[in-house]
Formats: C-alpha cells, structure tokens, sequence
C-alpha cells in the first residue's frame, strides 16, 4: 500500500462526514417541515482488495469508506396502518357530521321543538272543544296548526338542504382525488427517473406519501409498492394509479333529494347516487372507505326495512309521520261539523309522496272547522274534543279503535334518530382517536429529533475533524519522503 493511498482512504473519510453533516443539516431545515421523514447517509468500508487489484502485497487496512445513499427512515407497515385508520376516520366523520347537523335541526328536546308545537296544537283543539267563543278558539287553533306544517316542511327542508350539501362535498371530493391521483402518477414517473438514475427521490416519496395518504382518507385506497420506485393506488381492488397512467373517477346521479325521488308511503323510482369511471360510465365503483364512502352511504335510497341512505330515510320518516299526522285529524274531522252544519271537511291536505314538504292547513276561518258533530248546534264541542285526544296514549279512530298518537310516532321517530347519530358520534371519536395514534406512532418512527441530530452533528464533526487530522499527517510523511530523503545528516 502506498502512501499515497492512506491519503486517498483520509479524503473518503472526508467526504463521507460532509455527506453525514448535509443530511444532519437537512432534518434540521425540515424539522417543523409536515410530511417531512428523516434521513440518514448510508456508508460502507471500501475492502482493500477494490484498490489492490488481483495482486496482495500482505496484510492491508481497507480502502476507506463509501457513500452509498441516502435512506429514507419511513415505515411501511406505520403508514398502511396511517392510511387505513385515515380512511375509517374519514367515513365516520362524513356520517356523524351529517346525521348530528339534522338532530340538530330538530331542537328536540325544548321549547322550539315539534313535540312542544305539537301539544300546544292538542290543547288547542280542547280549547276549542270547551270554548264559549269559538271563533277566537278557532283563530288560535289554526295558528297552531300552521306552526306544526311550517315545523314539519322546516325540518324535512333542514333534511333535502344536508343531503344536497353531501352530494356537493361528494363531487368535490372526487376532484380532489382526481388531482392528488394525477399528482401522484406525475411523481411516480419523476422518482423512477431519479432512481435508475441514482440519485435521492427521498422529498418526492415524502409528497407522494402525503398525497396517498390524502387518497386513501377519501376513498380508503390500498397502495402497492414496486421494485422500481413507484407504487400502485387501488380503489376497490381496481387500479386508479399505475405508475405514470392514471384512472379518472366521477360522480353521477341527481343532484338534489327532489330529483332522486326519495321513496315515502308509496315508493317511486329512485336514481342512485354513485361512484363510476370516467372511462366506463355506468360500471359502479366500490369505494372500501374514506370520506367518500361515507357521504354516498349517506345519499342511498331509503328502503322499506328503514336501513337504507340516512338521509332518505330520515326525510320518508318526516314523510311517513306528516302523513299519518294528517290522516289521523282527517279521519275525525271529515265525521265532524262546523258550526254551519258542513261535514265531509279535510283539516289537512298533501299531495301523496311528499306530505313532509306540502302539508298544509285546509280551513282558513272558523267556518271551516269541524268541532261539533252534526246535528248536535253549532257550539258542540265533541268532535274538537276527539280530535284533542289524538295527542294522548287514549288516541281513537273516528270508530273508536286505539291508533298510534302522533305524538308517539315522532318521539319515537326522534329516539331513533338520536341513537344514530349518538353511535356515530361515538364511532367517530374512536375512529379518530384510533388515527391520532397511528399518526403518532408513525411520527415516533420518521420525525425528526433535535437531540438526535445534535448528537449525529457532533459525530460526523469529530469524524471530519479526525479525517483532516490523518490527511494532514499522510501530507507530512509524503513531505519527509519526496522534500527530505536523502538530506539526513548532511
């Protein structure tokens, strides 16, 4: 080994501390820097045989070091578990908003609520059924009324306004998806290039990490790494991303409750809300989770067996209850009289199918309204009194027989929406616990620690200092041998 070659083994030493000093000062730069994963160069021992070819002249140290790379100190196992939980999140999160923004619409329990209008509606009626001023009764009777149908088309209208707020989010959250794929696809290219190249893509694989992160929140997306570099994102099991080629995704179906035809008493066709390729129209797509498949589980149609979209079946709910509202006062004011002696009157009216949004009051004055029973003199109170008693357990047909109150139909309907909303609440808040940790945990793993990096600075400052230091000793020896051999005891 020649001298010349200890100098050339200081100098690899060198070089490979200012790399480590580089990195060092690069996680710092980034320590506050979102997404950003640490790094570390990563080196190995130049073996002796690299510079002394096929001939051995005995025993000799190695050749120095080498400055293989730059690694990545990331997690692949951490960040599947970040972007499962993202999307587990995100649906939950999609479902518990929407469903607690239509409790909330409700105002039930208190005074703005239907339940109060509603018993202030009954005792309205028996106010009528012992008043000995009828037309003021009346006048207060009907006054009520409007109150309950302008409550009732309120709270179906607070139902129609989040669904079509849902679909909206729906198409804005496919262009997001559309964009970070497309993202995504454009640094699968760059980072390929990078590599069989061999240079660091690490800051490009940090983007892209957050970009499919974003994905799988929205659509619960799996994501494939490959051998060169790039990785695969897939929706359903279906392809979205496949190295440089990228799939787009679109929302179709109406864009409004009214337009969907939401099915109440009497089904009628619905036009689905959902998921399909833009390069193969029709074909549904699966969405495994994420804030997407949330919102279209939310704008599926409701059914018969109450278990369909949320929100189409909390505005059939709405529809189901104003009809049997209706129908019940109908059946008992249409055997009544008014103080004219007229029967056969309605006191509610609504076009099938959509008694929620058109229930509307009949009788506009006194006159209208059936409080007697025929032939008993106009200030007969039977008929308002019958009428009183829907709004109790004792509530009766105009035959006598016990009927479901009113009232029961939409506690209970109120009840049951409160326990959805308050299991989604509390799905969500573990669902979002659960990611929190996960991020953590991810973040333990590949953030950047100052004392860490205070420690690897002072290593590679040493290691860099006790390179220059056997440099400089290799430059005197070579000094003394080419300077001054020879001139000994001259």
């Amino acid at each position: 080994m020649s001298t010349f070659g200890g100098l050339n083994t200081a100098y690899s030493g060198l070089v490979a501390a200012r790399a480590g000093l580089d990195v060092v000062g690069q996680n710092m730069a980034n320590v506050n820097t979102e997404g950003y994963t640490r790094q570390r160069v990563t080196t190995s021992a130049t073996n002796a045989a690299a510079r002394a070819g096929l001939v051995a002249w005995g025993a000799t140290p190695g050749a120095g070091v080498s400055v293989d790379g730059i690694s990545r100190l990331g997690n692949a196992t951490l960040d599947a578990k970040v972007r499962a939980t993202a999307a587990t999140a995100g649906y939950t999160a999609v479902r518990a908003n929407a469903l607690g923004s239509v409790e909330n619409s409700l105002q039930e329990p208190g005074k703005a609520g239907l339940s109060t209008q509603l018993q202030e509606f009954w005792a309205a009626w028996h106010e009528l059924s012992n008043a000995s001023d009828p037309s003021a009764a009346a006048g207060l009777l009907l006054g009520e009324a409007g109150q309950v149908t302008t409550q009732i088309n309120a709270g179906y209208r607070a139902v129609t306004d989040e669904w079509s707020a849902v679909r909206t989010s729906a198409d804005a959250l496919v262009t997001e998806v559309n964009g970070a794929a497309a993202q995504v696809a454009a640094l699968n290219g760059i980072i390929r290039q990078t590599i069989a190249s061999g240079g660091s893509a690490n800051e490009l694989i940090d983007k892209r990490d957050a970009l499919t992160t974003t994905i799988a929140a929205i659509t619960g997306a799996s994501v494939r790494a490959q051998a060169n570099g790039t990785v695969d994102v897939l929706i359903g099991g279906n392809i979205l991303v496949s190295g440089s080629d990228v799939q787009k995704l679109t929302v179709t179906g109406p864009a409004s409750l009214a337009a969907a035809s939401v099915p109440g008493s009497n089904p009628v066709t619905y036009t689905p809300v959902q998921l399909e390729w833009a390069h193969h129209p029709g074909v549904p797509v699966a969405v495994d989770g994420g804030e997407l498949a949330g919102a279209l589980s939310l704008l599926g149609p409701a059914n018969g067996t109450h278990t369909g979209g949320a929100l189409a079946e909390v505005a059939a709910s709405y529809n189901d209850f104003a009809k049997k509202l209706a129908d019940s006062v109908n059946d008992l004011h249409l055997t009544g009289a008014t103080s004219t002696g007229e029967t056969g009157l309605e006191f509610f009216h609504y076009t099938e199918g959509a008694a929620a949004l058109t229930l509307f009051v009949v009788p506009t004055t006194v006159k209208g309204v059936a409080a007697g029973t025929p032939g008993d003199g106009a200030l007969n109170g039977i008929n308002a009194d019958k009428i009183a008693q829907l709004g109790t357990s004792n509530a009766a047909d105009k035959n006598g027989a016990p009927i479901t109150s009113p009232n029961a139909i939409w506690t209970a309907f109120v009840t049951k929406l409160g326990v959805e909303t308050g299991i989604e609440l509390a799905q969500a808040s573990a669902s979002n616990s659960s990611a929190s940790a996960a991020v953590t945990l991810q973040l333990s793993n590949s953030s950047v620690d100052i004392d860490e990096e205070n420690v690897n600075l002072l290593t590679f400052q040493h290691a860099y200092q006790g390179a220059a230091r056997v440099m400089t000793a290799v430059d005197e020896m070579l000094d003394t041998l080419i300077n001054r051999t020879g001139l000994v005891g001259r």
